[in-house]
């Protein structure tokens, strides 16, 4: 996906306002000016950021069910994906987990640039620090390995919350990673940015094993 073909697409399946996409070009802008003092996100990516990160971030909207809005917990929102771009485009009410100093000020600073003061807010700490609740949503993108992840967010999630984790190239061996430790119904969907990138999504039950009985897995081949 391009540059005209992302925005294309925003127009065309989330149907963005133009008002709505003017907003996006501003902060791009103040992405870029920011990314110039910090590192925000990959140089590489600077040209294609409607396609790399806008697009790549707003699909999960669009894997969401429909409903009313929803609390939503965003891991690692580094320079604001997916968190703040759903922000701009819906009306739930996220809540973005960023332990980085730098960038949670970043993040405050666009949060007032763009009047998302009544939807969203900042936690700026470890995830560990923050305090139990619990959301709807769960995402994270390039947060951290699958197993890490659910470890570390569980306790926000109920049986109901639907996690939308974009997981790169790597995402068939991180849902590989939990099949004997984890019950849930995460399934696979292709993104539509790179259709060799993979979205996790679905439910999260809990652990099949305690930490201390992993290594109970099912082996191969015979048995004594």
């Amino acid at each position: 996906m391009n540059e005209a073909e992302a925005k294309a697409w925003l127009t065309r399946e989330l149907d963005v306002s133009r008002e709505t996409m003017a907003a996006l070009e501003r902060f791009i802008a103040f992405l870029r000016e920011e990314a110039a003092m910090q590192n925000l996100i990959s140089a590489a990516t600077l040209d294609d950021i409607w396609a790399r990160h806008i697009a790549d971030s707003a699909q999960l909207l669009a894997l969401l069910p429909d409903g009313p809005p929803r609390d939503w917990l965003d891991l690692g929102s580094g320079a604001g994906f997916p968190g703040l771009i759903i922000a701009m485009l819906s009306n739930h009410r996220v809540t973005m987990v960023e332990s980085r100093a730098r960038r949670a000020d970043y993040l405050r600073r666009a949060i007032i640039l763009f009047g998302l003061e009544q939807k969203v807010e900042v936690a700026a700490m470890d995830l560990d620090k923050l305090e139990s609740q619990e959301f709807a949503v769960i995402s994270a993108r390039a947060f951290a390995p699958l197993p890490r992840l659910l470890d570390g967010a569980l306790r926000f999630s109920t049986e109901n919350t639907c996690w939308l984790l974009p997981k790169g190239k790597n995402a068939v061996k991180e849902l590989e990673s939990v099949q004997y430790i984890w019950s849930h119904d995460l399934r696979l969907v292709a993104s539509v940015t790179d259709p060799d990138s993979g979205i996790l999504t679905g439910t999260v039950h809990g652990r099949l094993y305690e930490k201390h009985q992993i290594q109970a897995r099912p082996t191969k081949g015979k048995v004594g």
